[in-house]
């Protein structure tokens, strides 16, 4: 499945810089960020820190991009990378996304990231959002959001991507894939993503309309599964995610199977 969807996004991405490659004109330059882990799996990088717990084998990763945590093609790599590293590690039993910003989980793509650049950046840029999604999407451990802000369009796909996803109480905040509102028409594999969540019908008139859910409509249409205040968002995801760990995986068993036995 992975592959057919890498296919399609690719044919889909072709389009998409078709319509960015006539307003790139300046080239500028940008560079890949590796993120390394110390001793106590702790990562401060500039746009994503990462801290994972040995003791319990959750990592939390906190967006730390403001004013809102809008994703450019740094923020996207460092995501992608850490995201990686964990998944390798094999302390790490499962991720939490939350932000380190104050009322804002993430205002989505940063638009203007891909707007008067190289054609080369731009295809830089799409591949990346492709990445993440790819990643988080079929990501081996457990993933859940911590919605402690508004999360329109990308961020909203970001915590469509995940297992699980709590949200603050609190009227201020938001969530829905809105790109409609922007005169913008979301890929078809943001919409499979909602639609995977919420159903045929609320997912036609979700991106129609380019509708923003408050927390409790969220609740409602099942785009979020939990409601707390927002001080307590973190640690019930901390919990909640503990309760995951405490299913029991079960090991695949392989034997050899001997010609005539």
């Amino acid at each position: 499945m992975a592959t057919v969807l890498r296919r399609a996004a690719r044919l889909e991405f072709s389009g998409v810089l078709s319509l960015f490659s006539a307003s790139c004109r300046h080239g500028r330059p940008y560079a890949l960020s590796h993120v390394a882990f110390n001793d106590r799996h702790l990562s401060t990088s500039s746009k994503v820190k990462v801290d994972l717990d040995n003791s319990n084998g959750i990592a939390v990763m906190k967006f730390d991009n403001p004013p809102v945590n809008s994703m450019s093609l740094d923020f996207l790599t460092e995501f992608s990378i850490n995201l990686e590293k964990l998944e390798l590690d094999k302390s790490c039993r499962g991720v939490i996304l939350t932000s380190a910003q104050p009322r804002i989980f993430s205002a989505g793509l940063d638009i203007m990231d891909m707007y008067g650049t190289s054609p080369e950046h731009c295809g830089a840029f799409w591949k990346a959002v492709q990445d993440m999604w790819l990643k988080l999407y079929g990501y081996s451990k457990i993933t859940i959001a911590a919605i402690n802000g508004a999360s329109p369009a990308g961020g909203c796909l970001m915590a469509l991507c995940c297992d699980y996803r709590i949200m603050a109480d609190d009227p201020r905040y938001s969530i829905g894939l809105n790109e409609t509102q922007l005169g913008i028409v979301a890929p078809f594999w943001f919409k499979d993503t909602l639609l995977n969540t919420v159903g045929h019908r609320t997912t036609e008139l979700s991106l129609q309309m380019g509708i923003m859910y408050h927390a409790h409509e969220a609740l409602k249409i099942g785009l979020v599964d939990q409601l707390v205040p927002e001080g307590k968002v973190l640690s019930t995801a901390v919990e909640t995610l503990g309760t995951w760990l405490a299913v029991p995986v079960r090991q695949a068993k392989v034997e050899a199977v001997v010609p005539g036995s």
